[in-house]
Order: C-alpha cells, then structure tokens, then sequence
C-alpha cells in the first residue's frame, strides 16, 4: 500500500486559517482544517441537529490543526521547513507533528469534512458523492475536487465567487488565473459568461479542472482548461478575469495579465491575507487599476478592480 507522509501543524485557532493558506503553497492537492471553535454552530447549520459527538465536543476549542499529504516521491523536510519559516515569519506559534498515512486514508479524511454549501444568492456547491441536497432554486455546481485546490469551503474561494454573481454578465468571456479544481471557471459558467478559460502550473489540477467541467455539462471548446506558467499560454481578450492565489503570486502576475483584459474589464483578486492587502493593493495601484470594490472574511481579502 503506498503511504504518504502526513504533516499536522496546530496553531492557535484563530490563526489556523492563515497557517491554512501557508501550507496550501506547499503541495498542489488536498489539505483540511481542524477547527472545533464554532462546533455547535456548524453542526446546526449543516447537519440541523444540536446533538453532538462526545469526543468532538472534547476536543481543544482554542487550537486549530492544518493537514496536508507528502506524497512518497517528495521529501516531506522541505515542506516542513518551508512552512516552519513563513509561521515564524508572521510571528504564529505552532506545533509540527509527522506521521504515515494511505493515500486512501487522506482522500477520505478531508472528504468528510466537505459539504454542500450555499454561496451567495444563486449558488450551491455540491460534492459529486452527496446525493440528498436542497437545492432552493439555486444553481447547483458539482465538485470532485479530487486532489486539486478549490472546494468553495474557503473564504478566498467564496469571496471570489460572490464577486463573479455580481459581475459576471450573458456572453462574457472569462479567463481564470491558477484555476486549481476548476470551481470559478465552472461557476462563472454557470453565471453566465459565454465561455471560461483557465490555467495553471500543476497538471493534475487541470485534470480535475476538465472533469469537474464535464460534470457540469462544460466541454470544449467554450471550457478550456490549460497547463501552462500562468500566462504563457493565454492569448485572446476577456471581459473578467480571477485570480484566487496569494498575494505573492498575485503581485507577480498583475503586470502580465493587462495584455489580456479587454477595455471595461473586471480584474477579481482573492486568496490574500490582510496583512499583505496593503502590498497588493499598492501593486494594483502602480500597474494603474482603481479598486472599486472589497470583500472581507475572516482575515481574507478579495479586491475587485478596473483599468483606470
């Protein structure tokens, strides 16, 4: 049986989420989150049930636990390392635990963790394994996130889908930076747009991205999904463009997205973390975009903008 090596990172929980997006740039696939702080509220809004598990309601409500896979071909240290800096960095105590795991077992862990989720006014992300849901007159996208980032469960991701509801338009074509699953390009589908183009660096996560698509009825041509360094791949002009990443990336692409947007274009930023909103927005500024709208939660920033 194939192991993989699991890495546990408890943090104080009202820091899980940054640690969260620290180790989300360590690996191209799954992790998940421990977070029992809100317990009995989670439990009532998405199991409607107030009767909880005694060993959950044991559990330490004032740490969080990150998880993320190694897979056997990687060397788990550098992970470990890299994600020891950046928690020193922003000054976030933690605790590193190692351990080994079947690769069915991890899958499987996280899968328990993802339910359907309401997302604005018109959206309802659905598990492709979870049949019995209400919908409520909403649109339901289908999500087999497999092991590519992006199952609507984190603020970045809704933020940035929220933003698409408000902007998207019938017949606009969409360009989708680090598409990861797929998640915004086939919502913004669904929104509307005439067709969506996305691309991203690792090529499992078009994998998933194309059949995430075809499990919402999106195909080629109108769904076109790339491997590629970013831009390098991309020609063509777009009425939205997204790019849910972090604020690194997010400052290094900004430039080389402009050749693509169209004159009244919608540039949606999201994945940034608030103390690094001010290098960002500066970075926008500069390449001369007027943010005409933010969305915050929990600590994460989204910035919707326009060419001036």
């Amino acid at each position: 049986m194939e192991n993989w090596t699991e890495i546990k990172i408890t943090v104080p929980v009202e820091r899980v989420d940054e640690a969260g997006a620290i180790a989300s740039m360590t690996v191209p696939y799954g992790i998940y989150i421990e977070d029992y702080s809100n317990l009995e509220e989670e439990a009532m809004e998405i199991a409607k049930i107030d009767l909880i598990d005694e060993e959950l309601l044991k559990k330490d409500r004032t740490k969080g636990i990150v998880h993320i896979y190694i897979s056997p071909e990687e060397n788990p240290q550098e992970a470990v390392s890299f994600i020891s800096d950046r928690l020193h960095a922003e000054n976030i105590s933690f605790e590193i635990d190692l351990g080994n795991c079947a690769r069915e077992d991890w899958e499987n862990n996280w899968k328990q963790y993802f339910k359907p989720i309401k997302v604005g006014k018109k959206l309802l992300i659905r598990p492709a394994w979870i049949d019995d849901y209400d919908a409520d007159d909403r649109c339901v996208l289908t999500l087999e996130p497999g092991v590519a980032f992006g199952t609507g469960t984190h603020e970045t991701t809704r933020l940035c889908m929220e933003a698409l509801e408000e902007h998207v338009c019938p017949g606009m074509d969409m360009l989708d930076v680090g598409c990861g699953s797929g998640i915004l390009s086939v919502a913004g589908m669904l929104l509307g747009a005439k067709s969506a183009t996305g691309v991203d660096i690792d090529r499992l996560a078009v994998k998933v991205a194309v059949e995430n698509g075809k499990l919402n009825g999106l195909s080629e041509p109108s769904f076109h999904m790339l491997h590629g360094n970013l831009t390098d791949r991309i020609s063509g002009k777009y009425q939205i463009v997204t790019a849910n990443i972090v604020a690194d990336a997010i400052i290094m692409l900004t430039p080389s997205v402009i050749p693509f947007l169209d004159k009244e274009a919608v540039y949606i930023v999201s994945g940034i973390i608030d103390t690094r909103e001010d290098e960002v927005h500066a970075c926008l500024i500069e390449n001369g975009f007027d943010i005409t709208e933010r969305k915050t939660e929990s600590g994460w920033v989204c910035l919707v903008c326009k060419r001036m």
